[in-house]
């Protein structure tokens, strides 16, 4: 379904493969194809990215949830459609790749990229398996919560001779450092939700029936923090990796000259009262 092209009835969006829903500040995204434990094909990554851009376009959202419907989160690219030929058209390797990497241009990426700059923070609800690009759209959320049974695979090189694509060679690195993405990447072993904690994959592991209430609880948090200050602090993270001591020095005094006159009265007041602060929702240009 087509950006714009979606049934709508009152905070919930649906999409044909994607559904939207927004309460209390939190926009939850999921995906909708079930019976393939949610594999990507165009039509969902056009969806995602329409979902998406309603966060962008809605100042009342505070924070995202993604997530999938059924038994998986994502199973990454749906295979069923056969090759890179369209009705049988022979087509030489040359041309297969090329159709294959301005599908990636056109489709898969721009909700990759829009993800990674939404104006709130993100969470990866993760309640099954996350495997391929499915993978990489969960490490691309903020906090990556998943349940007990949730596994993560990184399918791409063993299985279909590729590279992780959709963000998770940049990912998997600033995770879980040079070996462990090697190994990762390389020999797509199925990783359990434990062992993705212990080695800096994700944030939290739950119980599976604790799941829905674990998530609720961040989002909650996080709905009521600052969207600026949360959004700064991605960035600022983002370009640690690369920056100086010196240069980093300066990105978080860059920061602070918008957030201090901004938010830290509202934090110290409610430090000195021993409550919880009220910040608005203002999202800032960063």
């Amino acid at each position: 379904m087509s950006e714009g092209n979606n049934k709508a009835h009152g905070d919930t969006v649906y999409f044909d493969t994607v559904h939207y829903e927004r309460s209390d500040g939190v926009a939850t995204i999921t995906l909708q194809r079930p019976s393939t434990l949610n594999a990507m094909n165009n039509e969902l990554m056009t969806d995602l990215n329409a979902a998406l851009g309603l966060v962008v376009d809605d100042p009342s959202v505070r924070v995202a949830v993604l997530t999938g419907a059924g038994r998986g989160f994502c199973s990454g690219a749906d295979l069923s459609g056969g090759g890179a030929d369209r009705e049988g058209e022979e087509i030489s390797a040359e041309q297969a790749g090329d159709r294959a990497a301005a599908g990636m241009d056109d489709v898969f990426h721009p909700p990759i990229r829009l993800l990674a700059e939404l104006p709130v923070p993100t969470i990866a609800k993760v309640n099954g398996v996350a495997a391929g690009g499915g993978m990489g759209l969960a490490l691309g959320c903020d906090v990556v919560v998943a349940a007990r049974s949730a596994r993560f695979v990184c399918t791409f090189g063993p299985r279909l001779g590729i590279v992780p694509d959709l963000g998770t060679t940049f990912h998997l690195p600033h995770r879980v450092g040079s070996a462990r993405a090697r190994g990762i990447a390389m020999l797509g072993e199925p990783i359990s939700a434990e062992r993705a904690v212990e080695w800096g994959l994700i944030w939290s592991v739950v119980d599976d029936d604790q799941l829905e209430t674990e998530v609720a609880d961040l989002a909650g948090r996080l709905a009521r923090s600052s969207p600026e200050a949360m959004t700064r602090i991605r960035q600022s993270l983002q370009v640690a990796e690369v920056n100086s001591l010196s240069e980093q020095l300066d990105v978080e005094r860059d920061h602070q000259r918008r957030l201090i006159p901004r938010n830290m009265g509202e934090g110290a007041l409610a430090f000195m009262e021993k409550r919880e602060p009220f910040f608005d929702g203002t999202r800032g240009v960063v």
